[in-house]
């Protein structure tokens, strides 16, 4: 029987889309699928639980001193801890890290200070100097451009022989941008261990992923590139650990790339400068929380019997005296130069540059600051 050709298109769409389930070990109320219970580890549980809970009190530090003025916009990531969290935690000591703007839950967990995360937000080059010994690139303001980077790196350690391996953060409105294509591509053709993490929670600042694109998954994209792609409970921290860890490993021994598409959700705004209300309905984040990762992780050691209140109690206090100690750091440093954003983008200046910093010279002091 000849089946018409749109009939034959949407039957492989369908397709397609179910050769992308959502991997998942741990349910929302905690429950721990056959698989779940053979990756469970009660050490690795809390040190999950552990790295979000610190990332989650550091986000709202963040938001906090900015309303008051303390550090410049921010971009908040509460909702996306155990996706950022869980894949870092699967890293090598000395892998590279390639982040966006809104991944400090990844870079706290793979070693970066919270002083350094802090003078980045206030402006201080500092902030963009990783800790001696790790191999954690600046933040991507651009969307998708450090995609390109991770591959050079990855190609790089390839080329030396190395085992190391490169993970590369990026939203669900970078895969359609160029970079995104030409580093999947480049990474395919020439087998980089490479692993390219997209943080899907549904929107590019304002638009929403069915505006964004027709694909019904951001994992599907990569078999255009003949690349492994997994869609991860991006809320789930013991999912997106073992899928990452396993891309990892494949990297490592096969010299082959993965995309992972982390399905998850930010509560909050694009950034503090921005008005989510203006195009998201705010009831769907608080309705969200029930998918909570800091909750689903502890529901599941609380399952598992291996949940303890006053340890838990003791991590908030530890880390709350963390980030209040690495405030008091980052507001001990001089205020950052404006003048700086004229210097280290070329070693000759170019001639708009140089009448764009006469002009700024010779605005009054105060002004200057704003």
């Amino acid at each position: 029987m000849n089946i018409p050709v749109t009939q034959q298109l949407k039957l492989e769409a369908r397709s397609l889309e179910e050769q992308y389930p959502l991997y998942q070990l741990i349910a929302p109320d905690g429950t721990l699928s056959e698989e779940g219970q053979a990756h469970y580890d009660v050490g690795l549980m809390r040190q999950i639980y552990a790295q979000m809970l610190r990332a989650r009190l550091f986000d709202r530090k963040c938001v906090n001193l900015q309303r008051q003025g303390r550090i410049g916009t921010y971009a908040p990531f509460e909702g996306q801890e155990a996706a950022q969290v869980g894949s870092a935690l699967a890293l090598d000591e000395k892998d590279w890290l390639f982040p966006t703007y809104r991944d400090h839950a990844a870079t706290l967990t793979f070693g970066h200070s919270m002083v350094q995360v802090l003078l980045y937000w206030a402006a201080r080059m500092e902030g963009c100097v990783p800790p001696e010994g790790k191999h954690i690139f600046p933040p991507s303001v651009p969307i998708a451009t450090q995609i390109p980077h991770a591959v050079g790196a990855a190609w790089a350690e390839k080329m030396k022989g190395s085992r190391q391996a490169a993970i590369v953060y990026f939203g669900d409105g970078a895969t359609s941008e160029g970079d995104f294509h030409e580093g999947l591509n480049f990474a395919s053709v020439f087998h980089v261990p490479v692993v390219f993490f997209c943080q899907n929670n549904g929107f590019a600042i304002s638009v929403p992923m069915e505006r964004q694109m027709r694909s019904k998954t951001i994992a599907q994209k990569a078999l255009a590139y003949d690349l492994a792609g997994i869609r991860v409970d991006g809320n789930d921290g013991l999912a997106v650990y073992t899928a990452t860890k396993t891309a990892l490993q494949r990297a490592r021994e096969e010299g082959e790339p993965t995309l992972i598409e982390a399905v998850t959700w930010r509560y909050g705004a694009h950034t503090t400068a921005d008005d989510p209300t203006k195009y998201r309905d705010q009831k769907e984040s608080e309705q969200r929380r029930i998918f909570d990762p800091l909750d689903r992780m502890e529901k599941a050691l609380k399952k598992q019997g291996d949940w303890d209140e006053e340890w838990a109690q003791a991590l908030r206090e530890t880390f709350t005296r963390e980030i209040d100690e690495a405030v008091k750091s980052m507001e001990a440093y001089p205020q950052a130069d404006p003048a700086d954003m004229f210097k280290y983008v070329f070693e000759e200046p170019t001639w708009n540059l140089q009448e764009q910093r006469k002009v700024f010279e010779s605005y009054p002091g105060e002004m200057k600051s704003l």
